[in-house]
Parts: structure tokens; sequence; C-alpha cells
């Protein structure tokens, strides 16, 4: 059994992983670009519901937390694309790991009480 100081001292990094990833919009912006680079108007088209303003303000967080990046394709058209740095591919762990459980929650309790 771990001691009380060592438990809390678990709080601090999973907070971090939370507060980076946990807005409405985030998971689905990595998920987009875990699957493909895109540009600005492919993922405004693939994320559902999300405000081309809203989308501008996730990329440019998620840039200033290195977990992706922006290249110009042309400077002539001020057109980007955006990719997954290699600590935004970081995260596929973390995301797997949330899918088998997701997974099994919605098997396991949400299923139930519907």
């Amino acid at each position: 059994m771990k001691n009380h100081e060592e438990c809390k001292s678990h709080i601090p990094p999973i907070k971090d992983v939370l507060d980076l990833i946990g807005s409405k919009w985030k998971v689905d912006i990595i998920i987009a670009l875990s699957c493909d680079i895109h540009r600005f108007n492919e993922l405004e088209r693939q994320i559902e519901g999300i405000s081309p303003r809203m989308l501008s303000k996730e990329l440019k967080d998620l840039e200033l937390n290195r977990l992706i990046q922006r290249d110009e394709i042309s400077p002539f058209s001020n057109t980007f694309k955006y990719s997954l740095t290699e600590h935004g591919w970081s995260l596929r762990e973390v995301f797997r790991a949330m899918l088998t459980w997701g997974i099994d929650y919605r098997n396991k309790v949400m299923v139930k009480t519907n």
C-alpha cells in the first residue's frame, strides 16, 4: 500500500493531463490529427459543431503546449497544415487506456442503466 504523501504526489501530474486535454474540443482535435495531417478547414469540417474561432483558440493552445505543430504550406495563401508532434503522439497510450476503460464502462454501467 502506498503512503499518503506518495498518493498525494500523483495528483498534480494527473491534473496537468486533464487540464491539457480536458476541454470540450481538444480530444477531438488530437484524435483527428492522429489519423492524418489536416489544414484548418479540414479540421473544421471533421469536428462537428466547433466554430472557427474556437478551433483557432484550441489549436494555438495545443501548439503552445507542444502537442501539435503548425507548418506553412504556402506563404502566398497563408495556408497551414497541422500535425501531432512527437510529444503529441506520446498521448497514444493514454488514449488507448481511456478507450479500453470507456468501452468497459459502457458495457458495464451504461447498458445496465438504459
